[in-house]
């Protein structure tokens, strides 16, 4: 027998969700103790194994409650069932898989480490004090940083998720993550946080005042020579003060800026300043309604004819919604997008999951705010449909 809190221990489920379980008629105690603590058993141990199993494939506890009391249920079934749908539908976690084949095989592997997060959490800890310098950059201090880590774990089974759909487990996400945090995406994207908090706490005197001659005039035509002639003058600055415009991709980079600008509402870019803000947000309340899309037109019309060569290729891909998204033309496209992709990151040491692009493919199709954004830069309603579908097929026929 297992008390309630050495189940929680052994399977990473809290508590309080062990109650909600038994709350709900899914997960009953086998037997209480004399201070009526709960206590579990290895049959129940086995019950919350397969109640894990259902978990990973999205399905509702209403639903697992219902499969499970039903008179048909049949275990083993169910487990090859498990099986045949992790494979299929998202290259899972190689750990859970070879569980269940083992489970088949009539061996008693109470094991639950392939749901567990301490080493994602642990890894966390860890940087405050292999990276300090950074977290504080980051973050402000330590104490924000802390109350991140706290967010991630009232999202665990999001994160989670996440880590097992993109990355194939959570050991290899982690791995990952230690990997990234040194890569030089990080240092550049600490280096665009620093051009941020620039012009918005007023840190570089001559940005300051470019941006706000620009602001003062909304009404006026952003391609007009007098907003360009600040426009360029912001972009010569950008390029010669900060690093990060200034190597191999830095036109790639400061591109990314204006798009920052224009087109990421909340929750698609990392917050500049932990309260929830988009850049979009932050550039209007300083400037006023409208100003961080004036900017952003005004440089991207600076500009001109420069495109990174992916979003060539993106827009290339939404260009004809009609077509077929498996046809080898589609495809080679996708090929291309991957295959510049892989360069980007080789080119910063940057790690992406196995199954990266089955999981932006899953953004494309179900996340709302990635489908507006993807709808609004490519071909219009149903671009995010068409461009994930098309990078599904290619991700499930090139593993």
């Amino acid at each position: 027998m297992k008390t309630i809190k050495q189940v929680s221990d052994l399977t990473g489920i809290s508590v309080r969700m062990l109650h909600y379980y038994d709350k709900i008629g899914l997960l009953k105690p086998s037997n209480f103790t004399d201070s009526g603590y709960r206590l579990y058993d290895d049959e129940a141990l086995e019950t919350l194994q397969q109640i894990l199993f259902f978990k990973e494939l999205d399905i509702p506890l209403k639903e697992v409650k219902e499969i499970m009391a039903s008179a048909h249920f049949d275990k083993m079934q169910s487990l090859k069932s498990h099986e045949k749908l992790l494979i299929l539908k998202r290259n899972r976690l190689n750990g859970l898989i070879e569980l269940v084949n083992k489970t088949l095989r009539g061996e008693n592997t109470m094991s639950f480490k392939e749901f567990d997060m301490s080493e994602y959490y642990n890894a966390l800890e860890g940087f405050k004090t292999k990276h300090k310098d950074i977290i504080i950059k980051s973050w402000g201090n330590i104490d924000k940083y802390d109350e991140f880590i706290e967010t991630c774990k009232s999202k665990e089974t999001e994160i989670a998720k996440m880590a097992i759909k993109e990355y194939g487990s959570i050991k290899k996400y982690v791995e990952s993550m230690k990997k990234n945090f040194n890569s030089d995406a990080m240092t550049k994207a600490d280096q665009i946080d620093d051009f941020k908090k620039d012009c918005l706490y007023d840190r570089h005197p001559k940005l300051k005042e470019l941006y706000k001659k620009l602001t003062e005039g909304l009404s006026k035509n952003p391609s007009s020579v007098e907003i360009q002639d600040i426009a360029g003058e912001i972009t010569g600055i950008a390029k010669r003060d900060y690093e990060v415009f200034k190597n191999e991709l830095g036109d790639y980079y400061w591109n990314i800026m204006v798009k920052l600008l224009l087109e990421f509402p909340k929750g698609l870019e990392k917050n500049y300043d932990g309260r929830g803000m988009s850049w979009i947000e932050s550039m209007d309340k300083k400037y006023g309604e409208g100003s961080s899309k004036f900017m952003g037109k005004a440089l991207k019309i600076y500009l001109g004819d420069y495109e990174p060569k992916i979003e060539t290729l993106y827009k290339k891909l939404g260009s004809d919604l009609s077509k077929d998204t498996t046809s080898k033309e589609i495809q080679q496209i996708v090929s291309e997008i991957v295959n510049e992709n892989r360069k980007m990151n080789e080119y910063l040491k940057f790690d992406e999951g196995e199954n990266h692009w089955g999981y932006t493919a899953e953004l494309y199709l179900s996340n709302p705010m990635y489908i507006k954004v993807m709808d609004k830069k490519y071909g219009g309603s149903g671009a995010s449909k068409f461009i994930g579908e098309a990078l599904k097929f290619y991700a499930e026929n090139n593993k």
